[in-house]
């Protein structure tokens, strides 16, 4: 769990640097016309920009996850690898995005991963853009519920085992 996280962590943090350093803040590189743009997009927000310009209260938030999470790892399946590579990637997640939000130089998450489709008349449809943490994050979110559905199965073939059919 903690070189899963640790990894995110990582790549997550040098992949935004890269974009710090070779993007100007709100500037644009069209990587695959009408489909993909690499951005430098600061994000004082949750997904989606919800709660927009409440970046001290979201790193509040961000921290008590990540002590809920600590506190309650073993009812995630931490004893599983399925259960700590899940759980690695969201706290690695979780801490790529609040160290933008505690960063002086940054007080923003950065996302630089936009994904639309053009559409006719000019205007486009997006995704909001994204970082790695935010894939982690939701990378690890599908897993745990993967890891849950496949835990309860095994309940229900263990309980039906000698039941009458």
């Amino acid at each position: 769990m903690g070189i899963v996280a640790l990894s995110v962590l990582v790549v997550d943090q040098v992949t935004k640097w890269m974009v710090m350093q070779f993007l100007g803040f709100r500037q644009e590189v069209v990587v695959i016309d009408g489909f993909f743009r690499l951005v430098y997009w600061g994000n004082t927000g949750a997904a989606w920009s919800f709660f927009k310009d409440h970046n001290g209260i979201l790193a509040l938030v961000s921290m008590a996850a990540l002590v809920v999470l600590f506190l309650s790892r073993y009812h995630f399946g931490a004893g599983t690898l399925l259960g700590q590579i899940a759980l690695g990637l969201l706290f690695g997640g979780i801490m790529g995005n609040l160290t933008d939000r505690l960063l002086q130089s940054r007080r923003h998450v950065i996302d630089f991963l936009y994904f639309y489709v053009n559409q006719r008349g000019g205007s486009e449809i997006g995704f909001p853009a994204f970082n790695v943490a935010d894939s982690a994050i939701c990378i690890g979110v599908g897993l745990l519920f993967f890891h849950s559905w496949q835990r309860d199965q095994a309940k229900g073939a263990i309980s039906s085992v000698g039941q009458p059919t």
